[in-house]
């Protein structure tokens, strides 16, 4: 699934944007996909113009066919974006939700709100909830390396985190713990390493 964050998080509602869409690019075909669209990526403003209108319509394939005679499809998106951040560039906080756009038997969520909710996902275009400071237990698919307890994470590829010094001018946040899950008998998707951090400190 597209998740690399696990459901063991503190955060304050305060400290959620709900303002960007995941740019298009990024969005996961499908919720079984992993890729920019997952939930536990680290972000970035990619569009940030406030003179635009906060919703945008335009023709979009998502839709299927648009140009039938005398009807004009057109589908709502935010005009605010996000994207993957890299190292370097300046973070707005971790994805809670994944992007996609159909469910794992490939039917457009689009179709299926209620499902896209039970799937933990928005729909292209919509606004991702992003946290900007809190607790979260990110999988190893949302960090590069190991991370050590006590020390900081920095933005590393497009997306995630890695490794730094506590003091680095860099440093997003704090490495508060780290494990990893087993399955045993019973298949885990999100078996492995993980770590919890504490971003914003």
């Amino acid at each position: 699934m597209s998740l690399r964050i696990l459901p063991f998080r503190q955060y304050d509602e305060n400290d959620v944007i709900n303002l960007f869409a995941l740019e298009g690019a990024s969005v996961n075909a499908s919720t079984t996909d992993t890729g920019a669209g997952d939930a536990g990526v680290f972000v970035k403003v990619s569009a940030g113009d406030f003179d635009k209108d906060p919703v945008g319509y335009s023709d979009n394939s998502y839709l299927g066919k648009t140009d039938y005679p005398f009807i004009k499809a057109q589908y709502p998106s935010v005009n605010l974006e996000c994207a993957p951040a890299a190292s370097g560039e300046s973070l707005l906080g971790i994805t809670l939700r994944q992007t996609a756009k159909a469910d794992e038997n490939g039917e457009k969520l689009l179709y299926n709100p209620v499902k896209a909710e039970e799937l933990g996902s928005v729909l292209p275009g919509q606004a991702v909830p992003v946290a900007t400071r809190g607790v979260f237990t990110i999988t190893a698919a949302a960090y590069d390396g190991a991370l050590v307890v006590g020390g900081g994470i920095a933005l590393g590829a497009a997306g995630k985190v890695a490794a730094c010094a506590a003091t680095a001018a860099e440093k997003v946040g704090t490495v508060i713990g780290t494990g990893s899950r087993s399955s045993g008998t019973i298949t885990d998707s999100w078996e492995g390493d993980y770590a919890v951090v504490a971003l914003g400190l």
